[in-house]
């Protein structure tokens, strides 16, 4: 069995997923230029991982680290859509060029599988509950950039003949999430500061909520999966941002103050996801429920900042 790299690898996700992949055995690579990761997410793993910290442009660097890959997690990339409204160039720089790099390493050292990190935003002008049938309709440079990266290693894939599986994340929360700007991370960590949440819009928009642990799962299932494909990933349930408020106050134990604001461009009204082809194909469903998950994400924050925790109780 050959190593497996992870790009994007000392991220949200990849820090969790790099973790899995150790526990069970797996030798890892890490390529990440640490623009949005973090180095200290992987302090303390094992002789197993080798991190390297390049960006996915940087063909020096993608060649040494995928040469002899078993496999390619790609992870690496400018996430978000309010980042890709307001500098598209840049969502293009590193989710388009980068992944037509990752690619076309793959093709040129023959590694054999690649698991490319997609979005819900490749449909998300569409109406929900979304699935991989749809045309892609994304609403921002975020979600073309993805609806690039799938059709990109569909082609790749039977072209040169390797495994290509694109997995569309949903709203991700969990550990490691603290230096991220989605809903979660940001009502947590306004809850860790003492400061009102903030809320764009009236708060009746709609995500589908995925615990990271569910999403680690679903890759490690994908680096044994015989055939490529598409899959959305989610919990299938519809929940409100104000629903997500009373969530949230329940896992900090106290009841945390909302502002509003006005609403975001691009933003969608509604997204959840129709997770039942991944349940049939490749025998994996979400399992993490979300009160569950806010009160261990909570839980990991307060112990990977406990002053601002701390000092936010004792304001009240």
């Amino acid at each position: 069995m050959g190593p497996i790299l992870v790009t994007g690898g000392a991220g949200f996700v990849g820090a969790n997923l790099v973790r899995g992949l150790l526990e069970r055995g797996s030798e890892v690579r890490v390529l990440d230029d640490l623009s949005d990761g973090q180095a200290g997410y992987l302090d303390g793993l094992g002789g197993g991982l080798h991190a390297t910290w390049a960006s996915i442009n940087d063909s020096e660097a993608l060649s040494a680290t995928a040469d002899r890959a078993e496999a390619i997690v790609h992870l690496a990339a400018r996430s978000g859509v309010q980042p890709s409204v307001e500098r598209p160039e840049t969502d293009f720089e590193i989710n388009v060029r980068g992944t037509f790099n990752v690619l076309d390493m793959a093709r040129r050292l023959g590694v054999p599988r690649v698991i490319f990190a997609s979005s819900g935003a490749v449909a998300a002008a569409g109406e929900p509950p979304f699935n991989e049938d749809m045309l892609p309709s994304p609403l921002a440079p975020y979600g073309a950039s993805k609806a690039y990266g799938e059709v990109a290693l569909a082609a790749f894939a039977r072209t040169y003949g390797f495994v290509g599986v694109a997995l569309r994340f949903s709203n991700l929360y969990g550990n490691f999430c603290s230096h991220k700007s989605s809903v979660i991370a940001r009502f947590l960590q306004a809850a860790a500061s003492g400061t009102p949440l903030q809320i764009n819009g009236d708060g009746h928009q709609t995500r589908d909520f995925m615990h990271v642990s569910d999403v680690v799962r679903a890759i490690s299932t994908a680096l044994s999966a015989e055939h490529s494909g598409v899959y959305q990933l989610g919990t299938g349930r519809e929940t409100s941002v104000l629903e997500l408020v009373d969530l949230a106050s329940q896992a900090v134990g106290r009841q945390l103050q909302v502002s509003y604001g006005p609403p975001l461009p691009a933003d969608a009204r509604r997204n959840y996801t129709d997770p039942s082809r991944a349940r049939e194909q490749l025998g994996w469903e979400a399992t993490v429920d979300l009160a569950c998950g806010l009160a261990d994400t909570w839980a990991w924050l307060a112990a990977a900042e406990p002053g601002r925790a701390s000092a936010a109780q004792a304001r009240l």
